[in-house]
């Protein structure tokens, strides 16, 4: 029996119009979907999208803003923004979804070959931002594959020949960028963020991963980033909010 093919999520941020888009451009190259936390803060949807991951979504691991969402993380170490966000979903969040983020597991959790984790293999919260990040986190990890978000950059980086090499995302231009993985090499891969891109490029990221072929493809697309925007002033949330998802910072 062939392994199922995934689709491959993080950094959702209640941003529905978003993950409409994501499940639009996806349809019919992917058996399970993964996703890498974050499902909530900073959007306006924290129910809706919620409320499809519980339907929809096979494995999650839990993301720094579900914990903040949820009540588990102290928000002394959250910006201001990042704080009235988390706060301004806790109240909105019901209680059936509220009890799903706040149980959320901690990664990396195995699957099949490979794992997902939000963060770094060390740490949930440490951002693998840099090749040197990277060489840190390679030791560590139990499979050959992992898969990480929180930093909201698409990319990742591979590990071969004893040095680290950064792994690109489609440009500016591209809708989709393919990866075949080498043999003997080591990988932690960033699917980018649904719901925030902060690597210039305001596109939704994803990544499809079909493990009986090593093969994994990077994906940008365009979504209604004015009814988003729209959502999360009505909501009262900063404004700063609905600023950045015109420009992908």
């Amino acid at each position: 029996m062939p392994a199922p093919r995934y689709l491959i999520l993080s950094d959702i941020h209640a941003n529905w119009e978003a993950l409409q888009a994501v499940l639009e451009s996806a349809a019919g190259d992917y058996d399970r979907i993964l996703c890498l936390g974050d499902l909530v803060g900073y959007g306006a949807d924290p129910n809706s999208v919620t409320e499809w991951v519980r339907a929809n979504v096979a494995i999650v691991v839990r993301g720094n803003h579900d914990r903040a969402s949820a009540g588990l993380e102290d928000l002394e170490w959250f910006n201001p923004v990042a704080r009235r966000a988390a706060e301004w979903t806790h109240e909105q969040l019901t209680p059936e979804n509220l009890a799903y983020v706040s149980a959320l597991p901690k990664g990396p959790i195995a699957i099949e070959g490979f794992q997902a984790m939000h963060g770094s293999p060390l740490d949930e919260d440490e951002y693998v931002v840099a090749a040197a990040d990277a060489g840190q986190s390679f030791p560590y990890l139990e499979t050959s594959l992992a898969f990480f978000g929180h930093t909201h950059l698409q990319g990742g980086f591979q590990w071969g020949l004893n040095r680290v090499r950064t792994v690109g995302r489609p440009s500016v231009k591209q809708k989709e960028l393919p990866l075949q993985l080498e043999p003997d090499t080591a990988y932690l891969i960033n699917p980018g963020s649904v719901g925030q891109p902060r690597d210039g490029d305001p596109r939704v990221g994803y990544v499809l991963y079909h493990p009986d072929e090593r093969f994994l493809m990077y994906r940008r697309v365009s979504y209604d980033l004015t009814a988003a925007q729209a959502k999360i002033l009505r909501a009262g949330l900063p404004e700063v909010l609905a600023e950045r998802l015109a420009v992908g910072r």
